[in-house]
């Protein structure tokens, strides 16, 4: 990593490298065609010209790497009548509104914490009135939240209800998809276990609403997290399940492949989607280079989060469909409705390259 002009952090070429697809990986192996001899195919062309490979591998890396990226706003601050203003602007953010929306959010996990700790050790053997009150306290501190944001959040279609056998699936954009969902109906969200802060709220609070964390990372435990979702599923009294089938953080102007994880378990699929505006600051988080404690700062220095979430009508498996076309069906309607671009990409590749041995094979 090295530093650009203004002391800007500039990936170096072996970072860059990490998230940049190899194209053969996205080449049809040879035994699963079979061509006529003497057809000339894509895989063979490129070995023949390093020119094409790297022509081609530019436009995979292009495709791929443009939906983890966050595209900086264009400066306004050009001439001397608008850079007095833009200092003004940062006056009040940083010396007014910053300090005013951590007092809020303080406060929030004071009311919170004294009223959510009470309560989980207090009415053991109550399951029923400890659950609901468990419920209203999450969604109080996830409002809490919202409001250090100074967030707008604008909400379009019928409130969630608690039904046995349905799922809720959304694009994901950043973490804080799950507070200003969990804000208006709370979810047992299905979720990537994270370090540090974030660690200690997901195995000690938001266990208490029936979340799930996974390692993407460990093969044992996506056994274990598809048992456990087909179990919360069928509970009548268990929260509604949220899953973000995309598996990671996209840039919000694109979706990458649904996993059809959620799509096989014979429930009812109600879409979500969610479109932030960019009009004050990027909700993208990229937590490969800013962890979620900066991303939080960066949303609470802003003037504030603009933000349309759409619950739409749901869907359900047709008679002959493969769960992965159904998934790629409820991409559809949630691309369109949140104005998305799709693309053909596995967003697990943004964190894991194929082994050698299956690039051997490729």
């Amino acid at each position: 990593m090295s530093s650009g002009k203004g002391g800007e952090l500039i990936p170096s070429s072996s970072e860059l490298d990490l998230d940049r697809p190899n194209i053969e990986d996205y080449l049809p192996s040879g035994s699963s065609i079979h061509e006529p001899l003497g057809k000339l195919r894509l895989c063979d062309l490129l070995d023949i010209s390093p020119t094409l490979t790297e022509a081609a591998g530019a436009i995979v890396d292009d495709s791929f790497t443009r939906c983890f990226k966050s595209n900086p706003p264009e400066p306004w601050n050009w001439n001397v009548y608008l850079f007095p203003l833009w200092c003004c602007g940062v006056v009040i953010r940083y010396l007014i509104l910053f300090p005013v929306r951590v007092i809020v959010l303080t406060v929030g996990w004071i009311i919170f914490l004294s009223c959510f700790i009470p309560v989980h050790l207090l009415l053991k053997g109550h399951d029923k009135l400890q659950k609901n009150m468990e419920r209203a306290l999450v969604e109080l501190i996830c409002s809490f939240f919202v409001a250090s944001w100074t967030g707008v959040i604008n909400y379009h279609g019928p409130r969630p209800s608690m039904r046995p056998k349905q799922v809720f699936v959304a694009n994901h954009t950043s973490m804080i998809d799950f507070i200003i969902l969990e804000q208006m109906s709370s979810f047992a969200v299905i979720m990537q276990k994270h370090p540090g802060w974030v660690g200690l709220l997901q195995s000690t609070i938001l266990e208490s609403v029936g979340c799930i964390w996974f390692n993407r990372t460990e093969a044992k435990d996506r056994e274990t997290v598809t048992k456990k979702l087909r179990e919360h599923s069928q509970g009548v009294d268990n929260n509604p399940l949220l899953i973000f089938p995309e598996g990671t953080c996209v840039n919000n102007q694109y979706s990458v492949m649904f996993k059809k994880g959620a799509f096989e378990l014979g429930c009812t699929i109600c879409p979500i989607a969610i479109k932030y505006n960019k009009i004050f600051v990027d909700a993208f988080w990229n937590s490969r280079k800013q962890s979620f404690t900066m991303h939080l700062l960066q949303l609470m220095t802003s003037w504030a989060v603009v933000c349309d979430v759409w619950y739409l009508e749901p869907q359900n498996l047709r008679p002959d469909e493969t769960p992965i076309a159904f998934a790629e069906r409820v991409r559809d309607i949630i691309s369109v409705r949140a104005g998305l671009k799709k693309v053909p990409w596995d967003g697990y590749l943004k964190y894991s390259r194929p082994s050698p041995k299956h690039r051997e094979r490729k």
